[in-house]
């Protein structure tokens, strides 16, 4: 009774071996991506940097000798670098870098407060895409410091998050190198602001990796020209009669290859891009845009810039989809083409070994005839050399004798090459 009363410090210790080996990243997914908790003001920069396989181990390798926390499996991270608060996420294809300042002292915009960072960015591998400076300030800036710092003809205003802020920013590069986001706090809660921030560089960052498929689209777009001129020319020789097949199921190959290519260089980028400008979408819908009076807002400025793009890389999308599939039917037809002549090749050979196999048979029923006779004449020659020999030796037999046995000769030779030829022609088991 003891033993069964007793109960171990751990009870589920034994269920829990069972845990799935993803069950605790699954979790710290679920947690971890997001910004600090911080109040106006504040300044942030975040870096974007593309990264191949070896600068991602290469960097995972400069973050753990700084940051031993750090796990191999881990894609993201956030820590203290003095006074500064860094975070780091690593995506498919790409890194952020992220740091938050003190502002005590700081004039907009300044890079003072992040120290070596600049140092610090320049051992890290990839190639720079995106570089953000962003201020939330508490009081919302005067014209003269918002013309100060942005180009007042590509200004964009937007009241974000149902209005509890509103931004200000024109997309471009600066002078530092840096774009430029201002934001004013006009009543955030709690983690709003960091959950802002998060959201306008999430939809930034997707905006800038999702434009990436559109320079490949156009890059690719004159091949897919040529291919498609090249499947017409190809679709006409196979119309006509006196085509050569070989020759065009050469040509055909060729242009499938070089059509294989294309789809194995584009796919992965032109579905990155559709997946990249769904969550462009998702971002603008969170973000509760609305516009300001005499400004572009923050979501026709994004929809005027990513949708021609979108359109741009779907209709690449399209016609390659459409090109290999007219390239299909092209080789179905030509395929059906080559079964026809082949079939008809066979139906012509066919015929001429029936008509040579009706010969043959007509040739060995003449000479089965034949052989009837010549076999009856030798065996009548032997009836006369055996007459005389008797004869000779006093015996005379009658002239019926010669009568009578000639028919019966052809007779029984005839009836014997008969049951030859039924012994042959029947099957091996004799049946």
């Amino acid at each position: 009774m003891d033993d069964m009363t007793s109960s171990p410090a751990d009870p589920f210790a034994s269920f829990r071996e069972r845990d799935h080996p993803l069950r605790a990243s699954l979790s710290r997914e679920m947690h971890i991506r997001g910004l600090p908790r911080f109040d106006a003001p504040a300044l942030a920069l975040q870096f974007m940097l593309l990264v191949d396989e070896p600068q991602a181990r290469e960097s995972i390798d400069l973050l753990s000798e700084r940051f031993p926390l750090l796990k191999p499996g881990d894609r993201f991270l956030s820590a203290r670098i003095g006074d500064l608060h860094f975070s780091w996420e690593r995506h498919t294809e790409y890194m952020t870098y992220s740091f938050l300042a003190p502002v005590e002292g700081a004039t907009l915009f300044d890079l003072r407060p992040f120290g070596e960072v600049p140092c610090w960015m320049a051992e890290i591998p990839g190639r720079l895409i995106r570089s953000t400076h962003i201020a939330m300030v508490v009081n919302e800036p005067l014209p003269a410091i918002i013309a100060a710092h942005f180009a007042t003809d590509d200004l964009i205003i937007s009241d974000v998050a149902d209005g509890c802020a509103r931004i200000w920013s024109d997309f471009r590069l600066h002078e530092d190198g840096f774009g430029r986001l201002l934001i004013h706090d006009r009543g955030l809660k709690g983690d709003e602001s960091s959950q802002l921030v998060q959201r306008l560089q999430e939809l930034g960052n997707y905006r800038k990796i999702a434009l990436l498929g559109l320079p490949e689209a156009q890059q690719a777009t004159p091949l897919l020209t040529a291919l498609e001129q090249r499947l017409t020319m190809i679709t006409s020789h196979v119309a006509q009669k006196d085509a050569d097949a070989d020759q065009v199921l050469e040509q055909l190959s060729a242009l499938s290859a070089e059509l294989a290519e294309i789809v194995a260089r584009t796919r992965y980028r032109m579905s990155a891009t559709e997946a990249y400008a769904e969550i462009c979408r998702d971002r603008i819908r969170r973000l509760a845009v609305l516009p300001v009076r005499g400004y572009r807002s923050l979501d026709d400025f994004t929809e005027r810039r990513l949708l021609p793009a979108m359109r741009t890389c779907g209709a690449f999308t399209s016609r390659l989809e459409d090109l290999a599939q007219r390239t299909a039917w092209t080789s179905a037809l030509l395929r059906t083409r080559v079964d026809t002549a082949l079939a008809r090749r066979n139906r012509d050979l066919l015929a001429s070994m029936d008509r040579r196999t009706a010969l043959q048979l007509r040739l060995q029923h003449t000479v089965e005839g034949l052989s009837v006779v010549a076999i009856s004449y030798y065996a009548l020659g032997l009836w006369h050399h055996l007459k005389e020999a008797l004869e000779l030796q006093g015996l005379h037999l009658p002239a019926w004798i010669d009568m009578v046995l000639l028919p019966v000769t052809i007779i029984t030779v005839f009836l014997g090459v008969g049951q030859i030829r039924k012994v042959k022609r029947l099957p091996p088991d004799g049946h």
